[in-house]
């Protein structure tokens, strides 16, 4: 992924993530769309833990990793994790995809059922499906809500405890968020990363609030800017609009980081072969045999302009097209040329064309 910029929208975790985008060469750009407001009643939640503790119910609900976990450190500071985890491993888990059961593993518990969907709708299907009248179920609710889970249960009649971990607030950094937007649209970024479905609505929204929805979403829908997705949920928002995300087979950071990684090791393989090697032209940035050459912005445009040619012959009047302000004069043209030559430090790789222009030697011609 040399010379990739990757903009990561998720403010949890996000360090991991962009660690290991770096260590596959990304350059990495940061800006959530989200926070995250850990606790956000613990009194309640407390009080609710000890209740539950001394009624155990007949069905937990588990609906993320995170609210998982904050739950159980949540208990843990108040010294009732270890009753809370031994009433666990005597009732039902439900977890509402493979996140939320990989918590419930690290807290040395199992899940019963998981949902491979993610999706609410589906363990309430399964649990109404079995009968719910007369059970009593408590629910580990997500940043955004209960999803109806509580009101579908306890219209089918089963009793219903809801447990308020944490909640999604707004953007930690609403500037980083606004030029985020504009990075994109202005071709800035290579590729966009969501983690959460709550994190990729507010990222479109924040498009849609700087008035960027139709540059942002051509090049989102187009392939001009790729865009990943951890999962099928997190990618509904983006489907919504008319984009298709790459998705790793299994919901992981792991996952999602190698099949971005693929999608770039597909693009270098059909890169175009010149003479010098595979070149690549990213959003900013040109690799040529691996190395990302020091090129200012224009020259960036110049190369790409004679690398979308394939070969082919590029006038001289596009190419003083792409160049800063307006210009007739053959010898702008011949200066940006003579600069990319030097940059490369392969004078063979762009061909001057007698009284038509300029075009990129490919390997064949080696």
């Amino acid at each position: 992924m040399a010379g990739c910029t990757v903009l990561v929208t998720a403010d949890r975790r996000s360090a991991e993530l962009a660690a290991a985008l770096e260590r596959r060469g990304a350059t990495v750009r940061h800006a959530p769309a989200l926070s995250m407001i850990p606790h956000i009643d613990d009194e309640t939640l407390v009080e609710a833990t000890r209740a539950i503790i001394d009624a155990p119910p007949d069905v937990v609900v588990v609906t993320t990793g995170i609210g998982f976990r904050a739950w159980i450190e949540a208990a843990d500071a108040h010294g009732l994790a270890t009753p809370l985890t031994a009433m666990l491993a005597g009732t039902r888990i439900v977890a509402r995809g493979p996140k939320a059961r990989g918590a419930i593993q690290a807290a040395g518990l199992q899940a019963d059922w998981v949902a491979e969907s993610e999706t609410s709708a589906e363990v309430a299907e399964v649990l109404l499906s079995e009968g719910v009248s007369g059970l009593r179920i408590a629910i580990q609710h997500h940043g955004a809500g209960a999803d109806g889970l509580d009101e579908v249960f306890e219209k089918a009649g089963a009793q219903v405890v809801g447990l308020v971990v944490y909640r999604w607030g707004p953007a930690p950094d609403p500037a980083a968020l606004r030029q985020s937007v504009q990075a994109t649209a202005t071709g800035e970024i290579d590729a966009v990363v969501f983690t959460s479905a709550p994190g990729a609505e507010a990222w479109l929204q924040a498009v849609e609030a700087e008035g960027l929805s139709p540059s942002v979403l051509e090049r989102l829908r187009s392939g001009a800017t790729i865009v990943a997705a951890v999962g099928p949920v997190t990618a509904k928002p983006l489907e919504q609009r008319g984009i298709t995300p790459l998705q790793p087979e299994r919901g992981r950071l792991g996952a999602l980081v190698r099949t971005l990684v693929g999608h770039y090791e597909h693009i270098e393989s059909v890169a175009l072969a010149t003479v010098a090697g595979s070149l690549l032209i990213r959003a900013r940035v040109a690799v040529l045999d691996g190395q990302v050459l020091p090129l200012s912005p224009t020259g960036v445009e110049v190369l790409r302009l004679l690398a979308s040619a394939g070969g082919d012959v590029v006038p001289r009047e596009r190419v003083l097209d792409v160049l800063p302000g307006y210009s007739t004069d053959p010898h702008a043209a011949e200066v940006a040329i003579a600069r990319l030559r030097e940059a490369t430090k392969r004078p063979d790789l762009i061909r001057t064309v007698v009284k038509r222009g300029y075009r990129i030697a490919l390997a064949e011609e080696a």
